[in-house]
Protein backbone atom coordinates (compact mmCIF):
# COMPACT_ATOMS: atom_id res chain seq x y z
CA UNK A 1 0.00 0.00 0.00
CA UNK A 2 1.57 3.15 -0.93
CA UNK A 3 2.30 5.67 1.61
CA UNK A 4 2.40 9.76 1.31
CA UNK A 5 4.40 12.13 3.85
CA UNK A 6 5.46 15.25 4.22
CA UNK A 7 6.59 17.19 7.53
CA UNK A 8 7.52 20.37 8.75
CA UNK A 9 8.21 22.51 11.74
CA UNK A 10 6.44 25.86 12.75
CA UNK A 11 7.50 28.28 14.88
CA UNK A 12 4.77 28.05 17.68
CA UNK A 13 4.48 25.88 20.48
CA UNK A 14 3.30 22.43 19.73
CA UNK A 15 0.15 22.66 22.10
CA UNK A 16 -0.33 26.18 20.20
CA UNK A 17 -0.69 24.24 16.44
CA UNK A 18 -2.71 21.30 18.10
CA UNK A 19 -5.17 23.80 19.55
CA UNK A 20 -5.59 25.14 15.84
CA UNK A 21 -4.99 22.04 14.47
CA UNK A 22 -7.40 19.84 16.32
CA UNK A 23 -10.03 21.49 14.81
CA UNK A 24 -11.33 18.53 12.22
CA UNK A 25 -13.69 20.95 10.20
CA UNK A 26 -11.44 24.19 9.78
CA UNK A 27 -9.26 23.16 6.27
CA UNK A 28 -10.77 25.66 4.71
CA UNK A 29 -9.08 28.23 6.94
CA UNK A 30 -5.46 27.35 5.88
CA UNK A 31 -5.17 24.54 3.01
CA UNK A 32 -4.47 26.20 -0.40
CA UNK A 33 -6.93 25.46 -2.86
CA UNK A 34 -9.95 24.19 -0.18
CA UNK A 35 -13.01 26.64 -1.16
CA UNK A 36 -14.80 25.74 1.92
CA UNK A 37 -14.95 23.15 4.36
CA UNK A 38 -17.61 22.22 6.91
CA UNK A 39 -18.82 19.10 9.30
CA UNK A 40 -21.61 17.65 7.57
CA UNK A 41 -24.23 17.51 10.34
CA UNK A 42 -23.65 20.68 12.12
CA UNK A 43 -21.80 18.65 15.19
CA UNK A 44 -18.80 19.21 16.84
CA UNK A 45 -15.49 19.09 14.89
CA UNK A 46 -13.61 17.07 17.01
CA UNK A 47 -16.52 14.10 17.41
CA UNK A 48 -14.87 11.10 15.98
CA UNK A 49 -17.08 9.43 13.21
CA UNK A 50 -17.98 13.26 11.98
CA UNK A 51 -17.50 13.90 8.36
CA UNK A 52 -15.73 16.93 6.69
CA UNK A 53 -17.32 17.75 3.26
CA UNK A 54 -14.47 19.64 1.39
CA UNK A 55 -15.11 21.91 -1.52
CA UNK A 56 -11.51 22.31 -3.76
CA UNK A 57 -10.49 23.12 -7.24
CA UNK A 58 -12.82 23.19 -9.81
CA UNK A 59 -15.81 22.22 -7.18
CA UNK A 60 -14.05 18.89 -6.29
CA UNK A 61 -15.88 16.95 -3.17
CA UNK A 62 -13.98 15.39 -0.98
CA UNK A 63 -15.44 13.60 2.39
CA UNK A 64 -13.58 12.44 5.33
CA UNK A 65 -14.35 11.05 8.51
CA UNK A 66 -12.55 11.58 11.41
CA UNK A 67 -11.76 7.93 13.01
CA UNK A 68 -9.87 9.04 15.50
CA UNK A 69 -8.59 11.91 17.79
CA UNK A 70 -5.83 11.87 20.66
CA UNK A 71 -5.44 15.20 22.23
CA UNK A 72 -1.78 13.21 24.22
CA UNK A 73 -0.47 12.58 21.08
CA UNK A 74 -1.78 15.51 19.16
CA UNK A 75 -3.20 13.84 16.52
CA UNK A 76 -6.17 12.57 14.88
CA UNK A 77 -6.78 10.20 11.95
CA UNK A 78 -9.40 10.29 9.17
CA UNK A 79 -10.71 8.02 6.12
CA UNK A 80 -11.56 9.28 2.69
CA UNK A 81 -15.00 8.37 1.84
CA UNK A 82 -15.11 10.17 -1.58
CA UNK A 83 -12.95 12.09 -3.86
CA UNK A 84 -12.01 12.93 -7.05
CA UNK A 85 -9.07 11.03 -7.20
CA UNK A 86 -8.50 7.67 -8.42
CA UNK A 87 -7.41 6.18 -5.29
CA UNK A 88 -9.48 3.41 -2.21
CA UNK A 89 -9.25 3.02 0.73
CA UNK A 90 -7.31 6.10 2.21
CA UNK A 91 -6.21 6.89 5.63
CA UNK A 92 -4.80 10.04 6.88
CA UNK A 93 -2.92 11.23 9.42
CA UNK A 94 -1.54 14.69 10.94
CA UNK A 95 0.23 14.91 14.19
CA UNK A 96 1.61 17.51 16.00
CA UNK A 97 4.76 17.06 18.15
CA UNK A 98 7.46 19.05 20.14
CA UNK A 99 10.70 20.13 19.20
CA UNK A 100 12.57 19.74 22.39
CA UNK A 101 15.13 21.37 21.66
CA UNK A 102 14.29 25.01 20.62
CA UNK A 103 10.09 24.65 21.71
CA UNK A 104 8.92 24.64 18.09
CA UNK A 105 6.02 22.49 16.80
CA UNK A 106 6.92 19.36 14.45
CA UNK A 107 3.96 18.66 12.11
CA UNK A 108 3.93 15.41 9.63
CA UNK A 109 0.78 14.69 7.33
CA UNK A 110 0.61 11.22 5.92
CA UNK A 111 -1.64 9.00 4.24
CA UNK A 112 -1.92 5.08 2.97
CA UNK A 113 -4.09 4.39 0.26
CA UNK A 114 -4.19 1.79 -2.76
CA UNK A 115 -4.61 2.52 -6.42
CA UNK A 116 -4.11 0.99 -9.63
CA UNK A 117 -0.72 0.10 -11.01
CA UNK A 118 -0.82 2.61 -13.43
CA UNK A 119 -1.96 5.52 -10.70
CA UNK A 120 0.12 4.80 -7.44
CA UNK A 121 3.34 7.06 -8.09
CA UNK A 122 0.84 10.54 -9.25
CA UNK A 123 -1.40 9.99 -6.35
CA UNK A 124 1.67 9.87 -4.06
CA UNK A 125 3.11 12.64 -5.98
CA UNK A 126 -0.62 14.44 -5.81
CA UNK A 127 -1.24 13.56 -1.67
CA UNK A 128 3.15 14.43 -0.93
CA UNK A 129 3.37 17.62 -2.62
CA UNK A 130 0.42 18.76 -3.97
CA UNK A 131 -1.87 18.71 -1.12
CA UNK A 132 0.20 17.93 2.33
CA UNK A 133 3.65 19.77 1.83
CA UNK A 134 0.91 22.73 -0.03
CA UNK A 135 -0.60 22.53 3.10
CA UNK A 136 2.07 22.59 5.61
CA UNK A 137 3.60 25.34 3.83
CA UNK A 138 0.58 27.49 4.48
CA UNK A 139 0.98 26.71 8.07
CA UNK A 140 4.44 27.81 8.27
CA UNK A 141 3.33 30.79 6.93
CA UNK A 142 0.47 31.38 9.43
CA UNK A 143 2.64 30.62 12.36
CA UNK A 144 5.39 32.47 11.31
Amino acid sequence: MPRSYASTVLDASAEEVWAYLRDFGNLAEWAPGVQTGLIEDGGPSDRVGCVRRIIGPGDSVFRERLSGMDDADRSYAYEILECPLPVRGAHGRLRVAPVTATGQAFVEWSAEFSADAGDEEAMGKTFTRGIYATGLEALRKRFG
